[in-house]
């Protein structure tokens, strides 16, 4: 998936943001704002190409204060429209510099 599909709907105010993120966003004390900075400096870092109704990925990206985001989006093509699955704060014992899974 290309990340700058992504930050063009964020550019173009084309996105929607579920539920789900919007709790996981407020219970990590994220700002929509911070989370779209992410996005616009950030990397997709693992993609779902079978993720329905669309493809997903997750990327990272820093907030204004170089702290790590975690964002996951599913972008539809035909509409060019993307939506913020879920978001949050990675820990530190779950990923090797922020972009790799550690195993169990």
């Amino acid at each position: 998936m290309n990340i700058q599909d992504i930050v063009e709907a964020i550019r173009h105010h084309r996105i929607r943001i579920t539920d789900h993120a919007d709790e996981e966003a407020q219970a990590d004390r994220l700002t929509v704002d911070e989370i779209f900075f992410s996005v616009l400096k950030g990397e997709v870092i693992e993609e779902y190409p079978t993720d329905r109704p669309y493809p997903s990925c997750l990327i990272y990206g820093e907030s204004f204060t170089g702290e790590p985001i975690h964002s996951v989006w599913a972008y539809n093509s035909e509409t060019k429209w993307a939506v913020l699955i879920t978001v949050y704060r990675p820990d530190p014992e779950r990923w090797i510099n922020w972009r790799i899974r550690r195993r169990p």
